[in-house]
């Protein structure tokens, strides 16, 4: 009789832990009971029309079992120095316009798939390019939201308490807004309002939304 060889943990985040079970698979496996179907879904769409995300193999109450990726997060890269904040952001940008590029999910009045969480952390540069992961706020609506979103992040890291990743941050910020096709700011005060609503954020991390969304505000107004 085989034993089973257990899981063994590789990452570790708020709300889920990743676990690698072979060199082809990982399992990501969320602390609290979600239904991870509408994440595989997601994930199923974008993969059907040729946007880069890792192939999910099964999807089962709160676990999700995908392909292993090889290669740094974006952030890490950009925080050692073999890839640069311009090309960080031009690569978001180019991700975002690609994924609104493609159809939509249930027709024009739901809008067009939207990551909702998309910053260098999520997007792992492998052998055959950037592969952008964790889908579990995915929706469809309209692309501006997303802008928005990613813009505000960068905004917000630019007040960490870690000075490489704050610098890095408001160095993506102006690029990454450059770079957009639509208006980073149009549903900023939406995205605001997401955020706040976020179990996971602290007092102190709401009372930060603000301040960083007027920072978008006046990244954007210096582009024009």
């Amino acid at each position: 009789m085989v034993t089973p060889v257990p899981p063994v943990p590789l990452a570790s985040g708020r709300d889920a832990e990743v676990f690698a079970l072979n060199g082809r698979r990982v399992l990501r496996r969320y602390r609290n009971f979600c239904d991870t179907a509408p994440e595989a879904a997601a994930v199923a769409h974008a993969a059907r029309h040729g946007y880069p995300v890792p192939e999910v193999y099964r999807a089962q109450g709160g676990e999700l079992e995908m392909e292993r990726l090889y290669g740094p997060t974006m952030l890490d890269a950009s925080l050692d120095g073999r890839i640069s904040p311009q090309e960080s952001s031009r690569i978001l940008a180019e991700l975002h316009t690609r994924l609104h590029g493609l159809p939509g999910r249930g027709g024009a009045a739901q809008g067009r798939l939207l990551h909702m969480d998309l910053h260098p952390g999520n997007v792992v540069l492998t052998p055959r390019g950037p592969v952008v992961i964790d889908w579990t706020n995915a929706r469809d609506g309209a692309p501006d939201l997303d802008l928005a979103l990613t813009a505000l992040l960068l905004a917000l890291t630019g007040d960490s308490a870690d000075p490489p990743l704050a610098d890095l941050a408001e160095a993506c910020l102006a690029p990454y807004v450059a770079h957009t096709t639509g208006d980073p700011t149009r549903l900023i005060d939406q995205v605001v309002a997401l955020r706040s609503d976020d179990p996971n954020l602290t007092p102190e991390e709401v009372a930060l939304l603000p301040r960083a969304a007027a920072l978008v505000r006046q990244t954007w107004a210096a582009q024009a």
